[in-house]
């Protein structure tokens, strides 16, 4: 009996070991990142985690049109509103949300959903609370590692989901008449 437990506990220590030395080697091609703002009362934080290009076509390519994606890499990335806000015109209650969006050549869908915590593959549309069609444009420049950043405006902030040569805009506001 000793013997098996003493097996077992190996066994259960090479399971972590090997659990945390995959977690590293994802974090280290694709490391976390924070986008933060406060600011125009907004205030508005997300976690993701940030996958390089390395020659490969992104959009259309890796990324594929008309699917979701997880918005990142790795686990699923996690938005916090700390107010009640409106995205692309549509009422969003403050809370923590996981982000994905459907990526095309023109519009993109951004989707915000109330589970969290999951990987980043695993996406269950009947938990979505918005579904918002935002513009995408074409950038000169080439983004190599994605990015999530913020553009202050004067009744809120536009968030800017970034890669390749391609911007999208999400448009958040202070949400009135509350």
């Amino acid at each position: 009996m000793k013997k098996i437990l003493w097996i077992i506990g190996i066994l259960a220590v090479l399971v972590l070991v090997g659990f945390w030395g995959l977690r590293s080697y994802t974090k280290s091609a694709s490391p976390e990142a924070t986008a933060e703002i406060n600011q125009n009362g907004v205030q508005v934080k997300v976690e993701y985690c940030q996958p390089y290009k390395k020659g490969r076509k992104i959009f259309g390519g890796l990324v594929p049109y008309g699917e979701v994606w997880r918005t990142g890499a790795n686990e699923a990335t996690l938005i916090t509103l700390e107010q009640n806000v409106t995205v692309a015109g549509q009422p969003l209650d403050e809370g923590e949300y996981s982000l994905w969006t459907i990526p095309s050549e023109g519009n993109w869908i951004v989707i915000f959903n109330r589970e969290t915590g999951q990987w980043g593959t695993s996406y269950d549309p009947t938990k979505d609370v918005l579904r918002v069609p935002v513009i995408a444009r074409k950038r000169s420049a080439v983004a190599e590692q994605f990015y999530i950043s913020f553009a202050p405006q004067s009744d809120g902030t536009d968030m800017l989901l970034t890669w390749d040569q391609t911007e999208a805009v999400v448009p958040i506001r202070v949400r009135k008449n509350e």
